[in-house]
């Protein structure tokens, strides 16, 4: 055994970290067997999180890694219950990968292989480098130190071990460096407890903070197969969050960012702690939960919480976090939740009513819906997320008079009857892109629809050729003239004049038979897994999907629904 092998089986324990081994037999859990139990494993150039976490987990007799009141904002513990920390343990991405290989099966092994470089990259790394065969879903089942690397998700040292020198690469090709060196911020790091516990190496890079890190895995693009497996010829850019923001006012590559310019890392790993307040405060502390005395506070620190718009899937561990083999308790989870509930409501979208009236038995509006983030909303894997309009007409007393996109306790876009609308049924028809709403039968719906080869739409990602259908709401300051505007264009909004870089305006004229005061209210839904996209990943018959969709159906329901992200209202006589 490696010195900083011996080293970590012996400080492990004396911090607390070891995992107790759990339970395999949870009552009424939806899945038929726990993934293994986490634990610390170094092999090759990478290590799970729990051997970052010796040093960078809260320590109850140090002062590290807390902000000014005292509260622990350590990388581990806000990163455990993160997507990243659970990008293979997430049940809604097996679930979609294994529709994907079921549906061209010939491929089956490429297109698992594929999607394990971004969602378990330290485990596909690791067996390229050694010439193995590519790893796929099986490996998630397993117990060995593969294994381990695997279920650790976007773990520490995938990010922090990659080189300056490797920023550009997409989809997914990770360059990691030979050297075991893990690149932080901050000038002359004190390299000897990482060394000598590790194996590592902390070097000073300020590229960590740059975009073109995040890129990576954000720039993704996809080769377009036939039921046959055979390639079509085309290229889809399946997603380009990055692209999106670089065609943005919040681009800082640009060589006059503006006063908005804010790359990935600023807004998903904020410097500040919940009150606004700058993070000051020592990096590390010793694996016995004690300061060490030689490190003294840095800034700026980032909080490696990578709030995004998912609250779903974190709900999902929350509830089921020993079935599905999680690594952060349930708390971490509901923090994760609340975080992101918070982000939603208050820095992503704003609505408002620019007018309404009411004649001749109908009630008019227009609505204006503003995007405030860096890329479009939503951005990320297309056809899984959504956003849409529903505008209620209310009564003195609240009662909805008159509504376009209200939505059931599962999360389906209802008509005036009730009943899920046609488009959100497997095999149903699309909606369009609507500039104006004119019966409670339709909806101003914000997604993104692939195309096949044929130009027919379809919900499995490989056969996507192209989009038939891309009406996301673009980021603030989009131009079509930038050099990436041909690869992020929307797509199906001719003739919307006001549809444009940061907002769109909807018109509404609904039928209305009142005579008393109403309130015509307008409020943008956020959904981070598609009811269309979920009924169509339902006709596959995989062990995956049947658990994703048990998951889903033992979720309470205010965890189903979408998030209300903006909201306003207008009183009328």
């Amino acid at each position: 055994m490696s010195r900083p092998a011996l080293l970590l089986a012996a400080l492990l324990p004396a911090a607390g970290l070891v995992l107790a081994a759990r339970s395999r037999a949870q009552e009424g859990r939806p899945v038929d067997a726990a993934p293994a139990a986490p634990r610390a494993v170094l092999e090759g150039h990478f290590a799970t999180s729990l051997v970052c976490a010796q040093c960078h987990s809260e320590g109850k007799d140090a002062t590290a890694m807390r902000d000014a009141h005292g509260r622990s904002v350590a990388p581990f513990d806000l990163w455990r219950g993160s997507m990243m920390a659970n990008s293979a343990r997430d049940p809604l991405w097996r679930a979609v990968v294994a529709a994907e290989a079921l549906a061209t099966p010939s491929r089956a092994a490429e297109i698992q292989a594929e999607c394990m470089r971004c969602h378990a990259p330290m485990a596909a790394i690791e067996a390229e480098r050694l010439g193995e065969p590519p790893v796929g879903l099986d490996l998630l089942a397993k117990d060995d130190a593969r294994a381990q690397l695997a279920l650790d998700g976007v773990s520490c040292t995938v990010c922090h071990q990659i080189p300056p020198e490797a920023l550009g690469n997409d989809s997914g090709h990770l360059a990691i460096g030979d050297a075991k060196r893990l690149y932080g911020p901050h000038e002359e790091p004190f390299t000897t407890p990482m060394q000598r516990h590790t194996g590592y190496t902390p070097t000073h890079s300020a590229h960590v903070r740059d975009a073109r890190l995040c890129a990576t895995c954000h720039t993704l693009h996809t080769t377009t197969l036939a039921p046959d497996g055979s390639e079509t010829g085309h290229r889809l850019a399946e997603q380009t969050p990055y692209l999106e923001w670089r065609n943005s006012v919040f681009d800082t590559e640009r060589p006059d960012p503006g006063p908005l310019a804010a790359t990935c890392q600023g807004c998903h790993m904020p410097t500040t702690d919940d009150d606004g307040v700058a993070i000051e405060t020592r990096l590390a502390r010793n694996p016995l939960g004690r300061d060490f005395p030689r490190l003294r506070p840095r800034a700026p620190f980032a909080r490696h919480a990578f709030h995004g718009g998912n609250t779903l899937v974190p709900a999902m561990l929350r509830d089921h976090g020993p079935a599905l083999g999680a690594l952060a308790p349930r708390e971490a989870f509901e923090a994760t939740i609340a975080a992101t509930r918070a982000q939603l409501e208050a820095r992503t979208a704003r609505v408002s009513v620019l007018e309404a009236a009411r004649e001749g038995g109908r009630v008019r509006a227009r609505v204006k819906v503003e995007n405030l983030v860096g890329h479009k909303l939503p951005s990320g894997f297309p056809e899984v997320r959504r956003v849409w309009l529903r505008l209620r007409v209310l009564d003195a007393a609240g009662a909805a008079l008159v509504a376009s996109g209200e939505h059931d306790d599962h999360g389906r876009i209802v008509g005036p009857d009730g009943a899920p609308l046609a488009s959100e049924r497997a095999g149903g028809p699309v909606e369009p892109h609507r500039d104006l709403v004119a019966d409670p039968a339709q909806v101003a719906l914000y997604e993104a629809v692939l195309a096949d080869a044929e130009g027919r739409p379809t919900w499995r990602l490989l056969r996507g050729a192209s989009y038939l259908k891309d009406d996301r709401l673009l980021p603030r300051g989009w131009d079509p003239a930038h050099p990436d505007a041909a690869i992020t264009a929307p797509v199906g909004v001719e003739g919307d004049a006001d549809f444009v870089g940061g907002e769109d305006v909807v018109r509404f004229d609904l039928p209305l038979e009142h005579d008393g005061p109403v309130t015509v209210e307008a409020t943008l839904l956020y959904q981070a897994l598609g009811a269309r996209f979920a009924a169509e990943l339902f006709t596959f018959d995989a062990p995956e999907v049947a658990r994703l969709r048990a998951l889903l159906e033992g979720l309470p329901v205010a965890d189903r629904v979408p998030v209300a992200v903006a909201r306003a209202r207008v009183d009328l006589p």
